[in-house]
């Protein structure tokens, strides 16, 4: 087995750059992180064999920003939030790869580097720390929507694994922001139009309604139980309430496919089903 590669942040960001149609990195809080005080921390970055950028020791979260062209945005926005176990992120098949593919199909991926609550010797939580980094996230998008061409009422959020369970957490626990802040951001609400579920880690007593946003869920049948078995039992939950959602169970695939050149077959062709529930939802208003 080859040994795993570490790089700087700063070579990191340069290669990504380098690759893509020049995204940027935009810090949820420019002056600092609530909770992160004191935490100067360099990120630690390591690539596995395969070429996967694994990040971990996040105290300045950010969004890495895909803006589609002007002639083929369709005005919707997407957060998305990478997994990990809490204790890392998969940037690329989980983050970056995700926004390309949207960036190319006319909307703006917004790819969340998140505090990790289940690092070791981490201070931060799930539904404190990293929830706070994804509604922050959502809130900063709308607070530059007419900068990004991006319609206010049209950003989603998706994330996968671990990412998934903020998704979810994000979508049904809205911060209706502080009207008196002195921060515009923290004046937003962070209620989105939509969300997504990539195999991820269901929060327990996930509050459903029929005025939840609606969802898009897919996982492979040879996922961990509470995966393979927990979705199907979300989106069945979800009907019942009234809520609105699509579910994909592929055959014969496990956990973590997320979007890789190296995919063949049926799962390969997953983020073209998201965007047709997309189109088919009247979210793609502008498409081309």
């Amino acid at each position: 087995m080859r040994a795993a590669i570490y790089i700087t942040p700063i070579l990191l960001v340069s290669s990504l750059i380098a690759a893509s149609s020049e995204p940027s990195v935009v810090y949820l809080w420019p002056d600092g992180a609530p909770g992160s005080e004191g935490k100067t921390g360099e990120e630690a970055v390591r690539i596995q064999p395969a070429g996967d950028h694994v990040i971990s020791n996040v105290h300045r979260p950010s969004i890495t920003v895909y803006l589609p062209s002007k002639e083929t945005a369709t005005g919707v926005g997407i957060v998305i939030a990478p997994g990990g176990g809490h204790s890392a992120l998969w940037m690329d098949h989980e983050g970056y790869n995700i926004a390309k593919w949207l960036q190319d199909h006319g909307i703006a991926g917004f790819v969340l580097k998140y505090r990790l609550a289940r690092e070791k010797d981490s201070t931060y939580t799930i539904a404190g720390t990293s929830l706070s980094d994804t509604q922050r996230a959502i809130k900063l998008v709308k607070s530059k929507s007419s900068e990004w061409g991006v319609d206010p009422s049209r950003i989603g959020v998706i994330g996968f694994s671990a990412g998934g369970e903020l998704a979810a957490l994000a979508a049904t626990h809205v911060d209706e922001g502080t009207p008196a802040a002195s921060d515009p951001i923290d004046r937003l609400s962070s209620k989105v139009g939509f969300f997504g579920l990539m195999y991820p880690a269901i929060p327990r007593d996930m509050p459903l309604s029929k005025d939840m946003p609606p969802a898009f869920l897919v996982c492979g049948e040879n996922d961990r139980q509470n995966i393979s078995q927990g979705l199907p039992e979300l989106y069945i939950a979800m009907k019942k309430a009234g809520a609105q959602a699509e579910l994909h169970v592929y055959t014969n695939v496990g956990h973590g496919f997320g979007v890789r050149a190296t995919t063949k077959g049926p799962i390969a062709q997953w983020p073209q089903r998201f965007y047709d529930w997309m189109d088919g939802r009247g979210l793609l208003k502008n498409k081309a």
